[in-house]
């Protein structure tokens, strides 16, 4: 980025807020990298653009799923659920306990609603009962839990600290700091320092690693001599890693080059015809199934890399192949027919399973962020149309739904806590 433009920008940013235009007639949202939302402020409306609603339709539609998904009957509706008199776990229904993943996404729904007394109920019980504050496990967090609030693995997954830290640093700028854990600055930085010094910490008998290869510059699987050898593509969120860059107190370099190595190595993971990602990849993108679980072919949690690629490419547009993957995807799930597709297959296509998921159908819609195909229209409209998940399979579901409402209206934003946008990386990557 030129010098002669960073006072323009800085100046553009000297409130905590994104700038608030959501435009609703841009067909491809993103064609450089100067366009990319962290730079522009602009963010999408595919429901605009492409289905023609308007922001009163959309907000509606937005306000529904929140409302059924945290404050629906108990039973069949809500996963969000309070516990008195100041918390809240997400609660996955199919396995009846507490994850990591669902409760940091809960708080990103949140931050991005500004729905502050639910991120902070839902923070509170994750700091309480899930976060390790002694022994060699310091600041991470067990991947799942009792609704009681009992450790079940006192394992980490990934994944949940990578959201947790993004959300805390939105919820900075959004709301400001408060006093102990929500301080949210301080919390989000203590977390992504523990990511990739944890080795170097004092007692750590080396059964615990870093929770990013400091070699491969790569989000491991779980941060355990066990299974820290490998990584999980859906995991790879290259546009936090980016945020990460410009906000952390340290570390800046390596958060910059762990964004460019996450991009190139999913293009490595996917699959040149379908698109498709495994569950599980080595670190060179080979897919691995370590314990013969199927994971080597694209299974849940590898619904999620479309959405991944697309956002990453909605706000930062780094590179065209995110449209060209985007297309990819789209055109293969076209193919297996719009309204009926399977949601596992072999990577090479052959259909696994005959469900058909409504958080995939979410996830293919996001892809229309960074696609430009033909039936991008129709991917959106199988959103549009899908009702609210319920019952037992709505937490993965239902998450991934309503993620994927604030994605493809332009309600999915960067929230500065430092109140100025940072031009670049300090690796000088824009």
């Amino acid at each position: 980025m030129q010098n002669s433009l960073i006072p323009l920008l800085i100046s553009l940013f000297l409130l905590p807020q994104p700038l608030s235009s959501v435009q609703a007639g841009v067909d491809s949202p993103v064609t450089s990298k100067s366009s990319g939302s962290y730079f522009s402020g602009n963010y999408i409306s595919l429901f605009a653009s492409l289905l023609g609603k308007n922001e009163k339709e959309i907000q509606a539609k937005i306000e529904k799923a929140f409302n059924q998904l945290f404050h629906g009957k108990n039973g069949t509706e809500r996963v969000y659920y309070p516990v008195e008199p100041d918390m809240a776990y997400v609660m996955d229904i199919l396995n009846n306990d507490v994850r990591s993943e669902g409760m940091s996404y809960g708080m990103m729904i949140a931050v991005q609603l500004d729905r502050k007394s639910e991120f902070d109920r839902i923070w509170k019980w994750a700091k309480t009962y899930m976060q390790h504050h002694t022994g060699i496990r310091k600041n991470y967090f067990a991947w799942h839990c009792t609704t009681a609030g009992a450790k079940l693995d006192q394992n980490a997954a990934s994944d949940g600290e990578e959201w947790f830290v993004t959300a805390l640093f939105f919820a900075a700028a959004r709301w400001g700091n408060g006093e102990g854990i929500f301080n949210y600055k301080e919390e989000a930085q203590t977390i992504l320092r523990t990511m990739i010094h944890k080795e170097s910490e004092a007692g750590n008998d080396g059964t615990i690693t870093n929770m990013f290869h400091k070699k491969e510059h790569q989000v491991v699987f779980v941060p355990s001599i066990e299974a820290a050898g490998f990584t999980d593509p859906s995991y790879h969120l290259p546009h936090f890693y980016e945020l990460w860059g410009r906000w952390a107190r340290s570390d800046n370099d390596f958060w910059c080059k762990a964004a460019a190595t996450s991009r190139q190595f999913l293009k490595k993971a996917v699959h040149p015809a379908t698109g498709l990602a495994p569950d599980y990849a080595n670190f060179d993108g080979s897919p691995v199934d370590p314990w013969k679980g199927g994971h080597s072919d694209f299974r849940f949690d590898a619904w999620r890399v479309a959405m991944n690629v697309a956002v990453d490419h909605s706000w930062f547009g780094k590179d065209p192949w995110a449209v060209t993957q985007s297309n990819r995807l789209l055109s293969f799930f076209f193919s297996q027919g719009i309204g009926t597709y399977g949601n596992n297959f072999t990577l090479e296509g052959k259909r696994l399973s005959i469900d058909h998921s409504p958080g995939l159908v979410a996830m293919n819609a996001v892809a229309c962020l960074a696609a430009t195909h033909e039936k991008r229209k129709e991917f959106l409209e199988e959103l549009w149309n899908a009702p609210v998940p319920s019952g037992p399979a709505r937490y993965y579901d239902g998450l991934l739904y309503m993620m994927a409402l604030l994605q493809v209206s332009g309600n999915f934003r960067i929230y500065h806590p430092n109140g100025v946008l940072v031009p670049a990386c300090p690796d000088g990557s824009q």
